[in-house]
Protein backbone atom coordinates (compact mmCIF):
# COMPACT_ATOMS: atom_id res chain seq x y z
CA UNK A 1 0.00 0.00 0.00
CA UNK A 2 1.24 3.49 -0.83
CA UNK A 3 2.34 5.45 2.26
CA UNK A 4 0.79 8.84 2.91
CA UNK A 5 2.39 11.47 0.65
CA UNK A 6 1.43 14.52 2.71
CA UNK A 7 5.00 15.83 2.89
CA UNK A 8 4.93 16.42 -0.88
CA UNK A 9 2.09 18.94 -0.47
CA UNK A 10 1.78 22.35 1.14
CA UNK A 11 -0.85 21.10 3.57
CA UNK A 12 -0.77 22.05 7.26
CA UNK A 13 -1.50 19.29 9.73
CA UNK A 14 -4.66 21.00 10.97
CA UNK A 15 -6.23 20.95 7.49
CA UNK A 16 -8.42 17.94 6.79
CA UNK A 17 -9.03 18.15 3.03
CA UNK A 18 -11.34 15.46 1.66
CA UNK A 19 -12.32 17.24 -1.54
CA UNK A 20 -10.03 15.97 -4.29
CA UNK A 21 -13.09 15.25 -6.46
CA UNK A 22 -13.59 19.02 -6.74
CA UNK A 23 -9.95 20.00 -7.14
CA UNK A 24 -6.73 18.60 -5.78
CA UNK A 25 -3.99 20.67 -4.17
CA UNK A 26 -0.89 20.96 -6.33
CA UNK A 27 2.16 19.09 -5.06
CA UNK A 28 5.09 21.35 -4.23
CA UNK A 29 6.98 20.10 -7.30
CA UNK A 30 4.07 21.04 -9.57
CA UNK A 31 3.83 24.48 -7.97
CA UNK A 32 7.54 25.06 -8.52
CA UNK A 33 7.25 24.01 -12.15
CA UNK A 34 4.49 26.58 -12.62
CA UNK A 35 6.56 29.37 -11.07
CA UNK A 36 9.54 28.50 -13.25
CA UNK A 37 7.34 28.34 -16.32
CA UNK A 38 5.97 31.81 -15.75
CA UNK A 39 9.57 33.00 -15.59
CA UNK A 40 10.17 31.47 -19.02
CA UNK A 41 7.30 33.50 -20.45
CA UNK A 42 8.88 36.54 -18.85
CA UNK A 43 12.12 35.91 -20.76
CA UNK A 44 11.09 33.88 -23.81
CA UNK A 45 14.32 34.60 -25.70
CA UNK A 46 15.98 32.05 -23.42
CA UNK A 47 13.83 29.17 -24.69
CA UNK A 48 15.69 26.49 -26.64
CA UNK A 49 14.35 25.94 -30.17
CA UNK A 50 13.10 22.45 -29.30
CA UNK A 51 11.57 23.40 -25.95
CA UNK A 52 7.93 23.63 -26.96
CA UNK A 53 7.93 20.38 -28.91
CA UNK A 54 9.55 18.55 -26.01
CA UNK A 55 6.90 19.89 -23.63
CA UNK A 56 4.07 18.77 -25.89
CA UNK A 57 5.42 15.26 -26.17
CA UNK A 58 6.32 14.91 -22.49
CA UNK A 59 2.74 15.69 -21.47
CA UNK A 60 1.30 13.51 -24.22
CA UNK A 61 3.47 10.58 -23.14
CA UNK A 62 2.56 11.06 -19.46
CA UNK A 63 -1.15 11.06 -20.27
CA UNK A 64 -0.80 7.98 -22.47
CA UNK A 65 1.02 6.08 -19.72
CA UNK A 66 -1.90 6.53 -17.30
CA UNK A 67 -4.38 4.81 -19.63
CA UNK A 68 -2.22 2.27 -21.47
CA UNK A 69 -2.30 4.23 -24.73
CA UNK A 70 0.25 5.09 -27.39
CA UNK A 71 1.29 8.74 -27.39
CA UNK A 72 0.20 9.01 -31.04
CA UNK A 73 -3.39 8.43 -29.92
CA UNK A 74 -3.49 11.32 -27.43
CA UNK A 75 -4.63 14.88 -28.20
CA UNK A 76 -3.76 17.91 -26.06
CA UNK A 77 -6.99 19.74 -25.22
CA UNK A 78 -8.13 22.35 -22.66
CA UNK A 79 -11.17 20.62 -21.14
CA UNK A 80 -13.42 17.58 -21.22
CA UNK A 81 -16.10 19.68 -22.92
CA UNK A 82 -13.69 20.51 -25.75
CA UNK A 83 -13.01 16.80 -26.21
CA UNK A 84 -16.70 15.87 -26.26
CA UNK A 85 -17.39 18.63 -28.79
CA UNK A 86 -14.59 17.20 -30.93
CA UNK A 87 -16.19 13.77 -30.71
CA UNK A 88 -19.50 15.36 -31.68
CA UNK A 89 -17.89 16.67 -34.84
CA UNK A 90 -16.21 13.34 -35.65
CA UNK A 91 -19.08 10.95 -34.88
CA UNK A 92 -22.05 10.63 -37.22
CA UNK A 93 -25.15 9.93 -35.11
CA UNK A 94 -27.71 8.35 -37.41
CA UNK A 95 -31.21 9.88 -37.57
CA UNK A 96 -33.69 7.80 -35.61
CA UNK A 97 -31.02 6.36 -33.33
CA UNK A 98 -30.40 7.03 -29.63
CA UNK A 99 -27.57 8.20 -27.41
CA UNK A 100 -27.36 6.96 -23.81
CA UNK A 101 -26.26 9.27 -20.96
CA UNK A 102 -26.44 9.06 -17.16
CA UNK A 103 -28.90 10.98 -15.02
CA UNK A 104 -27.21 13.95 -13.34
CA UNK A 105 -23.90 13.20 -15.07
CA UNK A 106 -21.36 15.95 -15.68
CA UNK A 107 -22.56 18.47 -18.23
CA UNK A 108 -19.77 17.72 -20.71
CA UNK A 109 -20.75 14.18 -21.80
CA UNK A 110 -24.46 15.07 -21.78
CA UNK A 111 -25.17 18.55 -23.16
CA UNK A 112 -23.25 18.08 -26.40
CA UNK A 113 -25.73 15.41 -27.47
CA UNK A 114 -28.79 17.19 -26.04
CA UNK A 115 -27.87 20.26 -28.08
CA UNK A 116 -27.50 18.22 -31.30
CA UNK A 117 -30.49 15.90 -30.89
CA UNK A 118 -33.23 17.94 -32.56
CA UNK A 119 -31.18 18.94 -35.60
CA UNK A 120 -29.73 15.43 -35.84
CA UNK A 121 -33.13 13.73 -35.41
CA UNK A 122 -31.87 11.37 -32.72
CA UNK A 123 -32.94 10.77 -29.11
CA UNK A 124 -30.94 11.26 -25.93
CA UNK A 125 -31.96 8.57 -23.44
CA UNK A 126 -31.14 9.19 -19.79
CA UNK A 127 -30.37 6.20 -17.59
CA UNK A 128 -32.07 6.94 -14.28
CA UNK A 129 -29.98 6.98 -11.12
CA UNK A 130 -30.49 3.48 -9.70
CA UNK A 131 -31.92 3.23 -6.22
CA UNK A 132 -29.52 0.42 -5.35
CA UNK A 133 -26.47 2.31 -6.67
CA UNK A 134 -25.77 -0.26 -9.41
CA UNK A 135 -25.06 1.96 -12.39
CA UNK A 136 -23.55 -0.87 -14.45
CA UNK A 137 -26.69 -3.00 -14.43
CA UNK A 138 -28.84 0.04 -15.19
CA UNK A 139 -26.70 0.96 -18.21
CA UNK A 140 -26.59 -2.63 -19.50
CA UNK A 141 -30.39 -2.83 -19.29
CA UNK A 142 -30.66 0.40 -21.30
CA UNK A 143 -28.23 -0.88 -23.93
CA UNK A 144 -30.08 -4.17 -24.39
CA UNK A 145 -33.66 -2.90 -24.03
CA UNK A 146 -35.95 -4.71 -26.46
CA UNK A 147 -37.87 -2.61 -28.93
CA UNK A 148 -35.70 0.47 -28.46
CA UNK A 149 -34.34 2.57 -31.30
CA UNK A 150 -30.90 1.56 -32.62
CA UNK A 151 -28.13 2.58 -30.25
CA UNK A 152 -25.51 4.91 -31.74
CA UNK A 153 -23.48 5.97 -28.71
CA UNK A 154 -23.08 5.75 -24.95
CA UNK A 155 -21.52 8.93 -23.55
CA UNK A 156 -20.82 8.16 -19.89
CA UNK A 157 -18.66 9.04 -16.94
CA UNK A 158 -16.86 5.94 -15.67
CA UNK A 159 -17.30 7.13 -12.08
CA UNK A 160 -20.37 9.22 -11.30
CA UNK A 161 -19.29 12.51 -9.79
CA UNK A 162 -22.16 12.91 -7.32
CA UNK A 163 -22.62 9.48 -5.76
CA UNK A 164 -19.22 7.89 -6.47
CA UNK A 165 -20.81 5.00 -8.34
CA UNK A 166 -18.21 3.03 -10.30
CA UNK A 167 -19.23 1.73 -13.71
CA UNK A 168 -17.80 -1.52 -15.07
CA UNK A 169 -16.71 0.01 -18.36
CA UNK A 170 -15.34 -3.30 -19.66
CA UNK A 171 -18.76 -4.98 -19.46
CA UNK A 172 -20.48 -1.88 -20.83
CA UNK A 173 -17.98 -1.59 -23.67
CA UNK A 174 -18.51 -5.24 -24.65
CA UNK A 175 -22.28 -4.75 -24.69
CA UNK A 176 -21.94 -1.65 -26.87
CA UNK A 177 -19.77 -3.51 -29.38
CA UNK A 178 -22.47 -6.18 -29.69
CA UNK A 179 -24.86 -3.39 -30.65
CA UNK A 180 -22.37 -1.72 -33.01
CA UNK A 181 -22.48 1.45 -30.90
CA UNK A 182 -19.70 3.90 -30.10
CA UNK A 183 -18.40 4.54 -26.58
CA UNK A 184 -17.23 7.87 -25.18
CA UNK A 185 -15.87 7.79 -21.63
CA UNK A 186 -15.51 10.83 -19.41
CA UNK A 187 -12.84 9.45 -17.09
CA UNK A 188 -12.53 12.62 -15.00
CA UNK A 189 -12.93 10.73 -11.72
CA UNK A 190 -11.05 7.60 -12.75
CA UNK A 191 -7.74 8.19 -14.54
CA UNK A 192 -4.78 7.94 -12.18
CA UNK A 193 -6.70 5.89 -9.60
CA UNK A 194 -8.45 2.85 -11.07
CA UNK A 195 -6.56 0.85 -13.70
CA UNK A 196 -7.48 1.77 -17.28
CA UNK A 197 -6.13 0.06 -20.39
CA UNK A 198 -7.62 1.57 -23.53
CA UNK A 199 -6.04 -1.11 -25.71
CA UNK A 200 -8.10 -3.76 -23.92
CA UNK A 201 -11.16 -1.56 -23.37
CA UNK A 202 -11.14 -0.06 -26.89
CA UNK A 203 -13.43 2.97 -26.46
CA UNK A 204 -13.83 5.42 -29.30
CA UNK A 205 -12.88 8.35 -27.05
CA UNK A 206 -11.65 8.64 -23.47
CA UNK A 207 -11.15 12.09 -21.96
CA UNK A 208 -9.83 13.38 -18.64
CA UNK A 209 -8.66 16.69 -17.13
CA UNK A 210 -5.72 17.21 -14.78
CA UNK A 211 -7.10 19.48 -12.06
CA UNK A 212 -8.71 16.75 -9.94
CA UNK A 213 -7.16 13.33 -9.44
CA UNK A 214 -3.88 13.63 -11.37
CA UNK A 215 -2.62 16.59 -9.35
CA UNK A 216 -2.37 19.13 -12.15
CA UNK A 217 -3.58 22.60 -13.17
CA UNK A 218 -6.81 23.90 -14.64
CA UNK A 219 -7.10 24.30 -18.39
CA UNK A 220 -5.35 21.04 -19.26
CA UNK A 221 -7.03 17.86 -20.44
CA UNK A 222 -6.20 14.90 -22.67
CA UNK A 223 -8.23 12.92 -25.16
CA UNK A 224 -7.60 9.38 -26.33
CA UNK A 225 -8.90 8.87 -29.86
CA UNK A 226 -9.18 5.35 -31.25
CA UNK A 227 -7.35 4.95 -34.55
CA UNK A 228 -10.65 4.26 -36.33
CA UNK A 229 -11.73 7.82 -35.40
CA UNK A 230 -8.53 9.63 -36.29
CA UNK A 231 -9.56 10.60 -39.80
CA UNK A 232 -12.18 13.06 -38.58
CA UNK A 233 -12.05 16.84 -38.93
CA UNK A 234 -10.76 18.57 -35.77
CA UNK A 235 -12.68 21.19 -33.83
CA UNK A 236 -10.07 23.88 -34.61
CA UNK A 237 -8.09 24.50 -37.78
CA UNK A 238 -4.45 24.87 -36.73
CA UNK A 239 -1.02 24.62 -38.30
CA UNK A 240 -0.08 21.80 -35.92
CA UNK A 241 -2.97 19.67 -37.20
CA UNK A 242 -1.53 19.71 -40.74
CA UNK A 243 1.41 17.78 -42.11
CA UNK A 244 3.48 20.79 -43.14
CA UNK A 245 2.37 24.31 -42.25
CA UNK A 246 5.32 26.05 -40.66
CA UNK A 247 6.68 29.57 -40.45
CA UNK A 248 10.18 28.10 -40.34
CA UNK A 249 9.83 26.63 -43.84
CA UNK A 250 10.47 28.62 -47.00
CA UNK A 251 6.93 27.70 -48.11
CA UNK A 252 4.34 28.30 -45.37
CA UNK A 253 1.40 26.15 -46.60
CA UNK A 254 3.51 23.31 -47.90
CA UNK A 255 1.17 20.36 -47.14
CA UNK A 256 -2.38 21.00 -45.91
CA UNK A 257 -3.25 17.33 -45.40
CA UNK A 258 -4.15 16.49 -41.82
CA UNK A 259 -1.75 14.57 -39.65
CA UNK A 260 -2.45 10.84 -39.50
CA UNK A 261 -2.70 10.55 -35.71
CA UNK A 262 -4.55 12.11 -32.77
CA UNK A 263 -2.27 15.16 -32.85
CA UNK A 264 -4.59 16.55 -35.53
CA UNK A 265 -7.07 17.15 -32.68
CA UNK A 266 -4.67 19.20 -30.53
CA UNK A 267 -6.06 22.53 -29.39
CA UNK A 268 -4.67 25.79 -30.70
CA UNK A 269 -2.23 27.61 -28.39
CA UNK A 270 -1.14 24.42 -26.69
CA UNK A 271 0.59 26.40 -23.92
CA UNK A 272 4.16 25.22 -23.77
CA UNK A 273 5.21 27.97 -21.38
CA UNK A 274 3.27 27.21 -18.21
CA UNK A 275 0.77 24.44 -17.62
CA UNK A 276 1.93 21.49 -19.72
CA UNK A 277 4.98 20.82 -17.57
CA UNK A 278 2.83 21.14 -14.45
CA UNK A 279 0.40 18.60 -15.86
CA UNK A 280 3.19 16.25 -16.89
CA UNK A 281 4.78 16.24 -13.43
CA UNK A 282 1.49 15.46 -11.67
CA UNK A 283 0.70 12.61 -14.06
CA UNK A 284 4.22 11.22 -13.79
CA UNK A 285 3.90 11.16 -10.00
CA UNK A 286 0.63 9.22 -10.21
CA UNK A 287 2.11 6.74 -12.68
CA UNK A 288 5.18 6.19 -10.50
CA UNK A 289 3.01 5.29 -7.49
CA UNK A 290 0.88 2.91 -9.56
CA UNK A 291 -2.84 2.15 -9.59
CA UNK A 292 -2.73 -0.81 -7.22
CA UNK A 293 -0.86 1.06 -4.47
CA UNK A 294 -3.07 4.13 -4.82
CA UNK A 295 -6.30 2.11 -4.80
CA UNK A 296 -5.23 0.20 -1.69
CA UNK A 297 -4.52 3.43 0.15
CA UNK A 298 -7.69 5.23 -0.88
CA UNK A 299 -9.87 2.15 -0.37
CA UNK A 300 -8.48 1.89 3.14
CA UNK A 301 -9.34 5.52 3.87
CA UNK A 302 -12.88 5.41 2.44
CA UNK A 303 -13.44 2.11 4.24
CA UNK A 304 -12.44 3.66 7.56
CA UNK A 305 -14.68 6.63 6.85
CA UNK A 306 -17.62 4.34 6.07
CA UNK A 307 -17.03 2.38 9.28
CA UNK A 308 -16.73 5.56 11.34
CA UNK A 309 -19.92 7.05 9.93
CA UNK A 310 -21.84 3.80 9.79
CA UNK A 311 -23.53 4.06 13.17
CA UNK A 312 -24.74 7.60 12.51
CA UNK A 313 -27.98 8.55 10.77
CA UNK A 314 -26.52 8.36 7.27
CA UNK A 315 -26.38 5.90 4.39
CA UNK A 316 -23.23 4.94 2.47
CA UNK A 317 -23.07 3.00 -0.82
CA UNK A 318 -22.17 -0.68 -1.00
CA UNK A 319 -18.40 -1.11 -1.31
CA UNK A 320 -18.71 -3.24 -4.46
CA UNK A 321 -20.64 -0.49 -6.29
CA UNK A 322 -18.64 2.62 -5.40
CA UNK A 323 -15.28 3.89 -6.52
CA UNK A 324 -12.44 3.27 -4.05
CA UNK A 325 -11.67 6.97 -3.67
CA UNK A 326 -15.12 8.57 -3.28
CA UNK A 327 -17.55 8.06 -0.41
CA UNK A 328 -20.87 9.80 -1.02
CA UNK A 329 -22.93 10.01 2.17
CA UNK A 330 -26.71 10.21 1.89
CA UNK A 331 -29.03 11.57 4.59
CA UNK A 332 -32.38 9.76 4.83
CA UNK A 333 -33.80 12.67 6.85
CA UNK A 334 -32.06 15.35 4.78
CA UNK A 335 -28.60 16.86 5.15
CA UNK A 336 -28.26 18.87 8.38
CA UNK A 337 -28.52 22.58 7.69
CA UNK A 338 -25.24 24.25 6.75
CA UNK A 339 -23.30 21.03 7.35
CA UNK A 340 -20.52 21.68 4.76
CA UNK A 341 -20.01 25.21 6.09
CA UNK A 342 -19.85 23.97 9.68
CA UNK A 343 -17.28 21.37 8.72
CA UNK A 344 -15.20 23.96 6.83
CA UNK A 345 -15.26 26.25 9.85
CA UNK A 346 -13.41 23.47 11.67
CA UNK A 347 -10.91 23.07 8.75
CA UNK A 348 -12.63 19.89 7.56
CA UNK A 349 -13.50 20.00 3.87
CA UNK A 350 -15.93 17.90 1.82
CA UNK A 351 -18.43 18.84 -0.90
CA UNK A 352 -22.23 18.92 -0.92
CA UNK A 353 -23.46 17.22 -4.08
CA UNK A 354 -27.15 16.75 -4.92
CA UNK A 355 -28.20 16.32 -1.30
CA UNK A 356 -25.25 14.12 -0.41
CA UNK A 357 -21.91 14.88 1.19
CA UNK A 358 -19.13 13.73 -1.14
CA UNK A 359 -15.94 12.77 0.73
CA UNK A 360 -12.95 12.26 -1.54
CA UNK A 361 -9.50 11.52 -0.06
CA UNK A 362 -6.24 11.48 -1.98
CA UNK A 363 -2.65 10.41 -1.36
CA UNK A 364 -2.04 13.25 1.11
CA UNK A 365 -4.69 11.97 3.55
CA UNK A 366 -4.09 9.56 6.42
CA UNK A 367 -5.83 7.81 9.30
CA UNK A 368 -5.53 10.90 11.49
CA UNK A 369 -7.59 12.82 8.93
CA UNK A 370 -10.25 10.11 9.04
CA UNK A 371 -10.47 10.19 12.83
CA UNK A 372 -10.73 13.96 12.79
CA UNK A 373 -13.37 13.95 10.09
CA UNK A 374 -15.58 11.47 11.95
CA UNK A 375 -15.20 13.36 15.23
CA UNK A 376 -16.01 16.75 13.71
CA UNK A 377 -18.86 15.32 11.63
CA UNK A 378 -20.40 13.75 14.72
CA UNK A 379 -20.07 17.06 16.54
CA UNK A 380 -21.50 19.42 13.92
CA UNK A 381 -24.11 17.07 12.39
CA UNK A 382 -25.85 16.63 15.74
Amino acid sequence: MLPCQRELFDMPRDVCFFNAASWSPLPRAVQEAGRAAIGRKGQPWKLAPDFQGAQYERARKAAAALIGADADDIALIPSVGYGVSTAGKVLAIAPGSRVIVLENDHTSPVLEWVSRAIAGDFTVETVAQPGDGDWTTAVLEAIERKGAAPLALASLSSVHWSDGGALDVARIGAALKRQGAAFLIDATHDVGVRHIDVKALDPDFLIFPTYKWVLGPYGRAFMYVAKRRQQGVPLEQTAAARKAVSAEDTVYFRDLAYRNDARRFDMGERDHFVSLEMAAIGMEMMAAWGNDAIVKRLSMLTGLLADGLGNLDVRVPDTRLRAPHILSVAFPKGMPEHLPEKLAARNVHAAPRLGRLRISPHVYNDEEDVERFVDVFRSVAG
